[in-house]
């Protein structure tokens, strides 16, 4: 990974900032996206300390469409090639909350937010081919089922099926995107890491709190298959794929079809467009 330059999305704690610290030991410059920036240049500082690489950090609220575009601006002002894309950030809230551009959180942080960063830097990482983006899932996306006629949970809100929700989206976008990449030396694949110890639980239903502590992994061993899709060998060239830790697996059926999949990109392009900045 020497040369390459890798951005990281929820890299301050967890398998976000796990993942970072491995690809700067594999020599790679690692440009860090946090919503606190106290917070993330203590994780850049840490890793800096760490490894010796170059470390960097982006200051990104996924859950705000105006702060992704000035996010993916000053990356390409500071940068004109991006060699690994890891949409790793994601959020589980068990009361529905709606951001400053009236969406719903857990659909815009974990799903148009990537989305949106995503699409914003395919020019800079078609001009850097072979390049990688990896998009973190969730084996919960079986769960999943989206409602078109309520995408935003406005009727009913669920935080589980919210979760699970934006985790079929996250396979959805990259059938979707591998489909449209395909010729351009740029591949994406979703990958379910396993069940972590990261912050992400603290707003978990308490039943599923408490079954955690009996099947937890560590953050570093959560973050071993985001690296695996951003530098193995054993998977270069692989695109359009969902893996189950170290392993494909077929995704969901409803994760397969190409019908929905094309329809939530149409919606996604719609809602990343009516940001209110």
């Amino acid at each position: 990974m020497k040369d390459k330059i890798c951005l990281v999305t929820g890299a301050t704690s967890g398998i976000g900032y796990e993942a970072a610290l491995d690809l700067a030991r594999r020599g790679a410059t690692v440009v860090l996206t946090a919503r606190d920036k106290a917070r993330g240049e203590a994780a850049r500082e840490a890793i800096l300390q760490a490894t010796g690489a170059k470390a960097e950090l982006l200051t990104c609220d996924l859950a705000d469409l105006a702060s992704v575009r000035a996010a993916a601006a000053e990356f390409k002002t500071r940068h004109d090639r991006l060699h690994v894309l890891l949409n790793n950030a994601g959020v589980w809230h068990r009361a529905r909350r709606v951001t400053k551009d009236g969406l719903e959180e857990t659909f815009q942080a974990n799903h148009l937010g990537p989305f949106l960063l995503t699409t914003l830097l395919l020019d800079v990482l078609k001009a850097s081919a072979p390049a990688r983006i990896v998009n973190v899932s969730s084996a919960l996306h079986y769960r999943g089922r989206l409602n078109w006629d309520d995408l935003q949970m406005e009727k009913r809100f669920d935080g589980t099926k919210a979760y699970s929700d934006s985790k079929l989206a996250n396979v959805l976008f990259t059938r979707a995107l591998a489909g449209r990449l395909t010729g351009t030396g740029v591949t994406v694949n979703a990958v379910h890491p396993g069940v972590i110890a990261t912050s992400l639980s603290r707003d978990m239903p308490a039943f599923i709190r408490a079954l955690l502590p009996f099947v937890l992994s560590t953050p570093a061993k959560g973050a071993q298959p985001l690296v695996r899709l951003a530098a193995g060998a054993d998977v270069e060239g692989v695109t359009g794929r969902y893996f189950d830790k170290l392993k494909e697996k077929k995704a969901a059926a409803f994760a397969l079809d190409d019908t929905a999949a094309a329809r939530l990109w149409k919606v996604s392009v719609e809602l990343a467009s009516a940001d209110k900045s």
